[in-house]
């Protein structure tokens, strides 16, 4: 590719990328607005988030076979369409339930650019390249919470939330056109890949016997679980017990987010000197400290508004370093069945998401402590299943050289 072949599609794989972000981050500061209109509490609309995560991880599952088996555009564009048909019926519920119904099928809808998207990498890009593709669709990404809250602040305020979808509807219409005239097809359809239940779940086990796959899917999705804490208890920390405007609200969550902005420009730089394996130890061994004394300040109120800012900054910059390389790292070891791996590393990473927020959602004791208590959590869950995997993969290497070597002997 040319470099501005390069740049464009790199442009538009981080526009599909950027759907669930943007989806998730645009519509938090309408939360308390929400559950007045739709006479409810802020713990039911946290759940319409829930829904739309736990929807992203099962309709990852459902897009991995098709996109290996029809080619990464029938499925793109089918997704997209439930998408922009989800949102619009978003815009139109008058029930809190129907609202975490059509937050699912929106769910299910643009879960398929985010497998897509991961896959198209692993499709355009050399082996030696797809580190600094997905840093580089980070930085994409990173940008829509830097800006989609403060968006959806001002949206409510002067339209009302019912106004967000419909600039989402509108977005992703914008973005199915871009990907119809600019978008390279990428892989095309494998008619020997069978879409039979008993095929697919073959497919599926190949993938998780891939033990460099079960490491960093793993470690990387539940470390990386710890933005949707945040996600769905900020509005109601910052809001409601520190008293911040919707507008505001929006500009805090700016400022937390253009963490990873920066840690992904950080992890080019670092890619020159380190491997990705290095920067996703290291980068856990930091975030789990850095978690300690989050939730040991926060338990004992040594934060303000501003100093709890701060410390999440802190802890989020390791999002931007973790992601990415641990991404990579997962899907290097596979050519054919691509689409499966990105599929099922997608869910595994929203499906802790969607449990983080259900926790938080759960333990709401109208204190930060829940928030910054799992965020802190899935940092050192992260660690702890790097380590425990690397371990079990040199014990296994070992044992099996031991009992090798007796007939070498012989």
């Amino acid at each position: 590719m040319t470099r501005k072949q390069h740049l464009v599609v790199i442009l538009i794989l981080g526009a599909l990328s950027t759907i669930s972000p943007f989806s998730i981050d645009m519509y938090l500061p309408g939360f308390p607005s929400i559950a007045k209109d739709l006479h409810t509490t802020i713990d039911q609309v946290q759940l319409s988030l829930t829904s739309y995560l736990i929807g992203i991880s099962i309709g990852q599952l459902l897009y991995g076979p098709l996109l290996d088996r029809f080619g990464r555009r029938l499925p793109l564009y089918a997704g997209l369409g439930i998408y922009i048909i989800a949102s619009i019926g978003c815009a139109m519920t008058h029930s809190i339930h129907a609202l975490i119904f059509m937050r699912f099928l929106q769910a299910l809808g643009g879960c398929a650019g985010m497998v897509a998207s991961q896959a198209l990498v692993r499709d355009l890009f050399p082996i030696e390249k797809t580190a600094q593709a997905f840093s580089s669709l980070t930085l994409v990404i990173a940008v829509s919470p830097l800006v989609a809250p403060t968006i959806g602040g001002y949206v409510t305020v002067a339209f009302g939330w019912q106004v967000v979808f419909v600039i989402l509807t509108s977005v992703m219409i914008l973005i199915t056109i871009c990907i119809y005239f600019f978008l390279p097809e990428g892989r095309r359809a494998d008619a020997s890949l069978s879409l039979k239940p008993q095929a697919v779940m073959s497919n599926f086990a190949t993938v998780l016997k891939q033990h460099q796959f079960l490491i960093y899917a793993f470690a990387g999705g539940i470390a990386t679980a710890a933005p949707f804490a945040y996600i769905a208890g900020s509005s109601d920390v910052f809001i409601n017990l520190y008293h911040t405007s919707e507008q505001e609200y929006g500009w805090i969550f700016t400022i937390v987010a253009s963490a990873i902005i920066g840690s992904t420009q950080l992890n080019h730089i670092l890619l020159k000197k380190y491997t990705s394996q290095q920067i996703v130890k290291v980068t856990l061994i930091s975030q789990t400290f850095v978690g300690a004394v989050m939730v040991i300040g926060t338990y004992y109120g040594w934060y303000d508004k501003y100093g709890l800012v701060a410390i999440m900054f802190v802890f989020l910059i390791g999002q931007g370093l973790t992601g990415p390389n641990s991404t990579a790292l997962a899907l290097a070891p596979f050519t054919k069945l691509t689409g499966s791996a990105a599929a099922i590393q997608g869910s595994i990473r929203m499906g802790v998401g969607g449990l983080a927020s259900a926790a938080v959602s759960a333990l709401h004791n109208n204190t930060a402590v829940p928030m910054v208590g799992i965020m802190a959590l899935c940092g050192l869950s992260g660690l702890i299943l790097l380590g425990v995997g690397k371990g079990t993969v040199r014990y296994r290497a070992r044992k099996r050289h031991v009992e090798e070597r007796p007939s070498v002997m012989m």
